[in-house]
């Protein structure tokens, strides 16, 4: 498999946002970014801000769709068909209720599970076959809370849980980038310590 051309983070725009839960995609690519000392500038045609970083040698475009989170595939499906990149090339970042703060997991293909930056893109695309970066950020146990839990911040200890498995992701990105994804799988989902 090809590696990564990529790297997409799904969250709202608007300061109003910028710390919560459901902006955990854009937390990911704005620590890439400032880690490598990309900026990010907003395109038109690509519905969305885009920063281009090098990883280990190789180019690698940074979006962050400007449109919300429900309307994700627009800005994906834009960037994908300006770059001619294939989907199998990209990596969607995005904040995953079904996993724990400080977990983050590596996906490819498969449903959308109920996120709605998914959920669109793959009807723009036609299917799901991408990579997705599942950032934990936990669950409030009732489904009728969890519009305010994923629009909210999360507490402290919750935060820095988020910010670790931001951490680990980042330190498996060039195997990603590489072409390496089953073994940037194992080494992320493999429990340290």
């Amino acid at each position: 498999m090809s590696g990564l051309r990529l790297i997409v983070g799904l969250g709202n725009p608007g300061p109003e946002y910028a710390m919560t839960r459901h902006n955990a995609g854009f937390w990911f690519v704005d620590i890439l970014a400032q880690r490598l000392g990309a900026r990010f500038s907003f395109d038109g045609k690509l519905h969305g801000e885009s920063a281009r970083v090098d990883i280990d040698g190789r180019p690698v475009w940074l979006l962050k769709p400007a449109t919300f989170m429900n309307l994700s595939g627009r800005a994906v499906n834009a960037a994908l068909r300006f770059w001619k990149f294939e989907p199998e090339a990209a990596l969607l970042a995005h904040d995953e209720l079904d996993l724990p703060p400080g977990t983050a997991r590596l996906k490819f293909d498969g449903g959308h599970g109920g996120q709605n930056g998914l959920r669109d893109t793959m009807q723009h695309l036609g299917h799901g076959r991408f990579h997705r970066l599942r950032i934990g950020i936990g669950h409030p146990g009732q489904r009728d809370k969890v519009t305010p839990w994923v629009l909210g911040r999360p507490g402290k200890d919750d935060e820095a849980a988020i910010l670790r498995a931001i951490d680990d992701a980042l330190d498996v990105l060039p195997l990603l980038v590489a072409g390496k994804a089953e073994e940037a799988m194992k080494r992320l989902h493999t429990a340290k310590g």
